[in-house]
This record gives C-alpha cells, structure tokens and sequence, in this order.
C-alpha cells in the first residue's frame, strides 16, 4: 500500500494551528463585554489592544515569511505557538492597560505573525496539481476556528469568567501548536519525496491553478526572489488590490453585531451572523480551493471578490434579518476564498522558493491599510448615524480590488 503523502500531514498541521490562532483571534468580541465589565475601561481603549495587535501582527508577517524561508516551519512556527500563548496567558492575568497592549498588542501579536503566512506558503510548497485543494483545507481551519471557538470561549466565560476562559484557551494554543509544529516539515525535499507525492513533476499542458508552463522552473528552486518581484510592475499591483481587499475584510467582524443592533435584531442574532461567516469561510475555502485546481486561481479570486462586492452591496440596504444573513452569507463565502487563493496566487506568480518572503511583504502592506478599515467603519457610524455609508465605501473598494487582480497575469509571465 502506498504511504499518505507527506504534503497532507503538513496541510493537516496547517489546519490545527490556523484553527486555533483564528477561533482564539476572533473570539476577542466575545470577551471584550467582559473584560470592560471587570476592569472598568472604556472600550476604545480595549478595542484599540486589537487594532494595534491587528498591525503588529500583520506589519511582522513579513519577517516571519522570510524566516520562513531560512529556517523552516518547525521553528518559526512552533515559535510563534510559544509567543501567541504566552501572550495570551499572561492577558488573562493583566491589571493594567499597558500590559493589555504588551502582552496581547505585542507578544500575542508576533505570534499570531508566524500562522497565516508560515502555515500557507509551506503548503504552498509541497503541491503543485492539487495547490487549490490543500489550501483549501488548510485555510478551512481558520473557518472552522471562527466558527466553533468563539462559542467555546461563550461557554467557558458563563461558566466560569473571562480570565479562567482566557487562560485555558492560551495553554490550549501554547502546547497544541509546540506538538504540531513539530511535524511540519518545510519540503518535500527535507524526506527525500517528490512535489505532489508523485515520480514525475515534469510540466504538462493544462489549465489547473499551478501553470504548469512553470512548475519545472519551481520546482528547480528558480523562483523569483523578494527583490526581483519587486521590479515588476505587476507586483505592485498585486500589493495594490490585496491591500483594497484588505480593508473591507475586518469591518464585519468587528462590527456586524453593533450594525444587527441597529436595525432592529438582538445581540444573539448579531452573534449568530458570526457563526454564519464562519460556516460560509468554511464553504468558501473548500469550493474555491477545489475549483481553482480547475480553472485557475485568478477566475477563482474574481469568483471570491465578486462575493465581497454582493455582501458589501447587500449590507448597505439591509434592514432585515434576512438581507443580513444574505450578506453573511456572501461575505463568509468571500473570506474563506480569498484567504485560500491568496497564498495560490502568490506561487502562481513568483513560484514557491521564496513565497514566504514574497507572501509575508504583500500582506504585511495589506494589513497597514486593512488595519484602519473598522477604524472608519466605525468613526462613519458615529458620524452618520449608521453604516450605510461606510458600507458603500467597502464595495468601491472591493470593486476596485477586483478590477486590479483582473490585470494580473495567470502565472509567472510578468
């Protein structure tokens, strides 16, 4: 019988830590009510613990990519299990506000640098033929974790309190991602298999998401570098649209419960409206990872802006229940094949050698402008009334977004 491929256990690893780091990210909401209950600070300040963990965390994917690609996933990741739960930990524990912005703005935040880009561009390594699908379930994970441990972390503060909830979510985090990262081997070439589990890599005609007019070139290790992507016009373009995409991906998360409260539902059916982006991202991540395997990853990016467009368009003239969740629903489903493609695209277009470093430069100028996106959201709402506006302004930029992956190329023909 032949043995499981390796590239699968590494997926399997990638699903596990963006299924912690994601759920215990996205369950902040849950525990905001408490923590300003407890501690009797304004939530500005507790909310502003996030969007400057937001920033480190993005601004140093950069660094953690390139790491990456120097030292392996072993390393780098199982680091970053160690820094995310001690971070955590010690959060549970603070009594002033500089320690929220040290121990979760900082330590938990350089951790939280070393999931979604080490954990992605290693799988993005390991396939060629079937890049889509594993990506697809390794992005799934952090579906499933906003899906499932948000609603944990629920459970455990109405049984216990915020700090105990918190605690036991970064010891989980601290010894689940130190085993797991263990096992994630950086290339098929660190046990001696061939790209895909396969004998023959050689490039052969057809349309699957890799372009396999390039795969001997990548797989050879001739991958464009960070500084030689750089030089391309079409690099900054790609910058340019993730970037766009990027500000309109946090405004739901962090305010589709207030936005629920203000046209008449209750905070259940707003906290609800989370569960469905998760079990949509899920959906998302699984179909457009497949799909891409078939058509390409750049008609699957456009596939997953498109949704991004509906959601944003459907959330401006939501007055009801129903448009709500239709708009999650679009959004979920957007979320979910975006974070799978990205990763797809980048090795489509600059290969896999340095995909780390390439990955981690273009989200991390993603993420400086994404990060202010809740920020205006939100200072619309105050100013305005509501979010219709702020609303509007996400689809001008997912449109604009969409336009610029349009003109990028279908592989590594820049």
């Amino acid at each position: 019988m032949k043995p499981v491929y390796y590239g699968w256990v590494v997926t399997g690893c990638a699903f596990v830590v963006l299924f912690l780091a994601y759920g215990v990210q996205y369950s902040f909401g849950v525990f905001l009510p408490a923590i300003a209950d407890d501690v009797g600070w304004p939530r500005a300040i507790i909310g502003g613990a996030f969007s400057f963990y937001t920033l480190v965390y993005t601004v140093f994917s950069l660094v953690s990519g390139k790491l990456t690609d120097l030292f392996g996933p072993r390393r780098v990741v199982g680091l970053g299990g160690l820094l995310l739960g001690i971070g955590v930990i010690a959060t549970s524990r603070m009594s002033s506000q500089w320690e929220l912005f040290f121990w979760y703005g900082i330590v938990a935040a350089l951790g939280m640098s070393t999931a979604y880009i080490p954990c992605n561009m290693t799988v993005v390594r390991w396939f060629l033929r079937r890049r889509g699908l594993a990506l697809g379930i390794a992005s799934s994970g952090a579906s499933c974790g906003i899906l499932i441990v948000p609603l944990c972390a629920a459970v455990l503060i109405a049984h216990t309190d915020w700090r105990t909830a918190m605690l036991a979510l970064g010891i989980g985090m601290l010894v689940i991602i130190s085993i797991v990262a263990r096992l994630m081997l950086g290339e098929p070439g660190e046990n001696g298999v061939a790209l895909d589990g396969g004998d023959d890599i050689s490039p052969k005609p057809t349309h699957s998401l890799s372009g396999l007019a390039t795969a001997a070139s990548q797989v050879h290790g001739s991958g464009w570098t960070l500084h030689e992507a750089r030089r391309a016009p079409s690099f900054w373009v790609f910058v340019s649209a993730f970037a766009l995409s990027m500000v309109t991906i946090t405004v739901p998360f962090v305010h589709i419960g207030g936005f629920a409260r203000d046209i008449g539902l209750s905070d259940i059916e707003g906290a609800l409206a989370v569960s469905v982006i998760g079990l949509f991202a899920l959906v998302g991540s699984v179909l457009l990872g497949v799909l891409s395997d078939q058509v390409g990853s750049k008609a699957s990016m456009a596939l997953a802006l498109g949704a991004q467009i509906a959601a944003f368009s459907l959330f401006s003239i939501a007055d009801s229940a129903a448009l709500l969740y239709a708009g999650t629903v679009a959004f979920g489903f957007s979320y979910g094949g975006v974070a799978t493609l990205f990763p797809a695209r980048v090795g489509d277009l600059f290969g896999s050698t340095h995909a780390g470093a390439i990955g981690g430069f273009i989200f991390a100028a993603g993420g400086l402008l994404g990060a202010w996106g809740p920020a205006l959201a939100g200072y619309l709402r105050d100013v305005q009334g509501d979010f219709r506006l702020a609303f509007l302004l996400c689809v001008l930029s997912a449109g604009l977004a969409f336009l610029l992956f349009i003109l990028l190329p279908r592989s590594a023909r820049i």
